[in-house]
């Protein structure tokens, strides 16, 4: 049931994330807009700029429980990776109580009071003349913090299994740390030079 629990938030995490992943698609081409009207054609657009942190901020909310549920956020580790799972666990799992949770549930709070107040004026941006609409990119901060907070549930129910079997329990993979490919080549390529050593 717990698994089926985690897995079903780390499904979702990774449903949303990857859906405002094409804002980095929206963006490139925005700015190869803006670029090409600026520097060729010198007729700037009114509305490049207001885009460009609309679109990233919308991304950068939402899809930071993706991150999370990858254990992808940066993290000071050089002690942490040498200590035993049921030590991190226990780590984390205090973390997660003193700062991760008030912080993650003030902000949902203030965001829905902030993102309310916006979105009954119909909030445009005071930054360019094109009067982007910007209210639905603070009503995105509730709806991401909220997010967050039920990745949070997850993990700390994996801190809790960790602590239990002295073993993380496994995540969704369909990324990957560079260190750990670089590191999986590396013991390849030593096994094969064993090998051929062995051979001769």
């Amino acid at each position: 049931m717990i698994n089926r629990f985690i897995y079903g938030v780390d499904q979702l995490s990774k449903s949303i994330g990857h859906a405002f992943a094409w804002c980095i698609m929206i963006l490139t081409m925005g700015t190869c807009y803006e670029v090409f009207m600026r520097y060729v054609l010198n007729a700037p657009t009114s509305w490049a700029f207001d885009m460009s942190y609309t679109w990233y901020g919308a991304m950068f909310f939402m899809a930071g429980a993706y991150a999370l549920s990858r254990n992808g956020h940066v993290r000071c580790d050089m002690f942490y990776r040498l200590w035993r799972p049921r030590n991190q666990a226990a780590v984390e799992l205090v973390l997660y109580i003193l700062f991760f949770f008030p912080g993650i549930l003030a902000l949902a709070y203030a965001g829905w009071g902030y993102g309310i107040a916006s979105m009954k004026i119909l909030e445009v941006s005071v930054n360019s003349p094109a009067g982007v609409p910007i209210w639905p990119l603070k009503m995105l901060i509730p709806f991401g913090a909220g997010l967050l907070a039920l990745q949070g549930v997850a993990e700390v129910l994996r801190c809790l299994q960790c602590l239990r079997d002295d073993s993380w329990p496994p995540r969704l993979h369909d990324v990957e740390e560079l260190e750990k490919q670089l590191i999986a080549e590396h013991a390849a390529a030593e096994a094969r030079q064993a090998q051929e050593g062995g051979a001769r």
